[in-house]
């Protein structure tokens, strides 16, 4: 993409407004518009980045053996009804009611309407287990909504339901999730702590919270720093296998972690006291097993090995997508603006050309876009006339990973600059080396 073409508004002064630093670095760097309280429009760069997270919970998802689909935004309030939380999910549910008088609501979850499609498909014991998710717009009417997409009252996330015969098959489910949950995190380049919380009004007794720590994090925290250690990394996982997966959920809750909410000061007491850690931080994502407490009053049933009706255990897990952008600038940021880790930024490099209009340089630059877009990479090219000063701004701002700078100097040596937004280290290549480079592989000879 050559900026000279790109819809990427800058701004130069942050709103008053905004009050955290992800808030202000996607304002600025023209990643999102404020629509109305708690509710924005996703510019070109931010619809980038929400959209490179997006995929990153499609893999996890699908490779744990989940299966995508698609449900409304709009659900019948009668479901809510037959399941009991119609009056008491409070005033955060918009409730609407269409020209024909039927009472709808915009939907903040999807449990009922995903257990009306299951109650009427899967029958028997041979069809599960079943996990089933989506991908969609959800709305909460906040009272308060602030600090940008990281409380706003329209969000995209990933709310997916598994239905098992049995306590036992929905613990596996419970496990899956978790260790899917780490993998997806990991690889967004977050350290995300699972921590028992609270079930709220989903309900269940069974629910961890994954936290982001973050000095603007909503939560307060307490955990044994052992568990800053884990990590999956490379490690293969098998969902299919139950002890495994149960392993790793073991090693991962193991160690105190707890959110306010459940925090036990006697438990804690007893972590060694240098590993006694209390922070603040941001939810990212929450899973639940809550049993039968939808499927009983839906009468959601299979036959199961006995040949006896069983009501479905379920469960639910969500990730925050478009919270996550907000979450990852708040852990990965400087005083220059956003660094993206690579696996969610808006492009992979971007291309600075010192002088445009300059034959050599231009033709330099051009070429250094052909090769990255010829390797795989998407490259932003700033081909706009403007300062050096103000080019190497707006690219930190941004926070691409890497940034290749052609100027006249360096082209008649042969050679440009590549710099690494994270480490700010800058090393002379030759142009093809430099994308080798970034792409991991070994220079010309």
């Amino acid at each position: 993409m050559k900026m000279s073409r790109y819809f990427l508004p800058i701004l130069k002064e942050t709103p008053a407004d905004a009050q955290i630093v992800s808030h202000r670095l996607m304002l600025r760097a023209g990643m999102i518009r404020q629509a109305s309280a708690g509710i924005y429009s996703w510019l070109p760069l931010g619809y980038r980045v929400l959209r490179r997270i997006e995929q990153i919970v499609h893999e996890e998802q699908i490779r744990a053996g989940h299966h995508p689909m698609l449900m409304p935004t709009l659900q019948s309030a009668d479901l809510w009804r037959e399941s009991g939380r119609y009056d008491d999910y409070g005033e955060e549910m918009l409730r609407i009611t269409d020209r024909h008088g039927r009472d709808m609501l915009y939907g903040p979850t999807n449990e009922e309407l995903i257990t009306d499609i299951v109650r009427s498909s899967v029958h028997s014991y041979r069809d599960l287990p079943l996990t089933l998710y989506h991908v969609q717009w959800k709305f909460r009417d906040e009272i308060r909504p602030r600090f940008g997409v990281m409380r706003g009252r329209e969000f995209l996330m990933k709310d997916g339901y598994n239905f098992d015969v049995d306590h036992q098959s929905a613990i596996h489910s419970y496990n899956r999730h978790l260790v899917s949950y780490l993998k997806t995190y990991e690889r967004m380049g977050l350290k995300a702590i699972p921590m028992r919380a609270e079930t709220g009004p989903i309900g269940g007794d069974h629910s961890h919270e994954f936290l982001v720590l973050a000095d603007t994090g909503e939560s307060g925290v307490f955990f044994d720093r052992r568990i800053l250690d884990l990590n999956l990394g490379r490690r293969q996982v098998d969902y299919d296998d139950p002890d495994g997966c149960a392993r790793i959920v073991d090693e991962w809750t193991s160690p105190y972690a707890r959110t306010d909410e459940t925090h036990d000061a006697a438990q804690f007491d007893a972590v060694p006291e240098d590993r006694r850690m209390s922070s603040r931080a941001i939810e990212v994502g929450q899973i639940f097993y809550f049993g039968t407490k939808y499927s009983e009053p839906m009468n959601a049933t299979v036959v199961n090995a006995e040949g006896k009706q069983a009501f479905l255990h379920m469960g639910s897990h969500g990730i925050g997508v478009s919270r996550l952008a907000g979450a990852i600038i708040e852990a990965s940021h400087d005083e220059r603006g956003i660094v993206w880790p690579d696996s969610v930024a808006p492009f992979d490099v971007g291309i600075v050309n010192l002088r445009q209009g300059d034959g050599d340089t231009d033709a330099a630059s051009q070429r250094i876009y052909n090769l990255a877009m010829s390797a795989g990479l998407d490259p932003l090219y700033d081909d706009r006339n403007e300062r050096a000063g103000a080019k190497f701004a707006t690219m930190d701002l941004i926070g691409l990973p890497w940034r290749v700078t052609v100027g006249p100097k360096g082209i008649r040596r042969g050679v440009v600059e590549l710099t690494s937004r994270r480490t700010g280290e800058t090393i002379e290549l030759k142009p093809g080396d430099a994308i080798n480079h970034i792409k991991g592989l070994p220079n010309e000879e």
